[in-house]
């Protein structure tokens, strides 16, 4: 079992390293208008920010906060209300793979990771990985590849295949109670490419194909639709309280006064394939 195990998760870290390989590799390459439309008829589109880094903090906690706040950010965005008749560009599937690479190998993963991994021994979840370092660090590359398999699935495959944006779209006005329903409502609701809302496959699909592929790691996992089901709404539950933070980020971190760069200005784009 414990081999079986080990080589699973060897083969899901390769593949998360070679999809994370060919990602970094890649240069960012420009929007360019569809083949279908000739030049003339391409609309500016406006660029989101740029993805928040370490630098784009300040203060005694800036690196702590920047951490996290650059994670909430990375899949955070907004339509253009500040340039009207103005539509967001889409991401590129280069894009895509930058931003399932960036979520999966961030420090805040990692320390999660590792976290959960020495709940998971704690609790002997998994008996066959057995205790001590050689079990711990089993768990932690199972957390890893989990991980990765899930940005993959929801952050490139299923967007690809739908043409779906996998991004947070912020309300940012309006009541507390209907920008907190709007949250809740992206795990079933999300945005095409060329701005029509669909249903959010997305979620749904790719918090399920992650949890199909997880049970080759983890041979002590129950079969079964019951607990599937369970590790479904856990997961999709975490994921629709992360856009609840998302939506109200910016908010919290200017009353704590807690280190936040703001994304007002995108740079435009005269050659962009359009987004709502």
């Amino acid at each position: 079992m414990r081999i079986r195990g080990l080589r699973a998760i060897a083969a899901a870290g390769l593949a998360a390293t070679a999809w994370a390989g060919v990602a970094w590799g890649q240069e960012t390459a420009p929007a360019t208008p569809s083949p279908e439309a000739p030049p003339s008829t391409a609309q500016p589109c406006v660029k989101p920010a740029p993805m928040v880094d370490w630098q784009d903090y300040e203060g005694p906690f800036g690196k702590a906060v920047g951490a996290v706040g650059r994670r909430l950010e990375w899949k955070s965005t907004a339509t253009a209300h500040y340039k009207p008749g103005a539509v967001l560009c889409v991401l590129t599937l280069h894009d895509k793979f930058r931003l399932a690479v960036r979520e999966t190998f961030d420090p805040v993963t990692f320390v999660g990771i590792a976290f959960n991994a020495g709940i998971s021994q704690a609790e002997n979840n998994d008996p066959s990985y057995g205790q001590g370092a050689e079990g711990y660090g089993i768990r932690f590359g199972a957390g890893l590849a989990g991980q990765a398999t899930s940005e993959f699935f929801k952050d490139v495959f299923y967007p690809t295949i739908f043409s779906q944006d996998p991004r947070y779209y912020r309300m940012g006005t309006g009541s507390t109670g209907k920008r907190f329903l709007h949250a809740l409502e992206h795990s079933v609701v999300a945005y095409r490419e060329n701005g029509m809302q669909m249903f959010n496959f997305t979620e749904w699909m790719g918090t399920t194909s992650a949890i199909v592929v997880s049970n080759t790691y983890h041979p002590d996992h129950r079969r079964g639709v019951g607990p599937a089901a369970s590790r479904l709404g856990f997961s999709v539950g975490n994921d629709m309280g992360y856009d609840v933070l998302r939506e109200f980020w910016p908010e919290i971190a200017r009353k704590f006064k807690l280190p936040f760069r703001g994304q007002n200005e995108p740079e435009s784009s005269e050659t962009g394939t359009e987004k709502k």
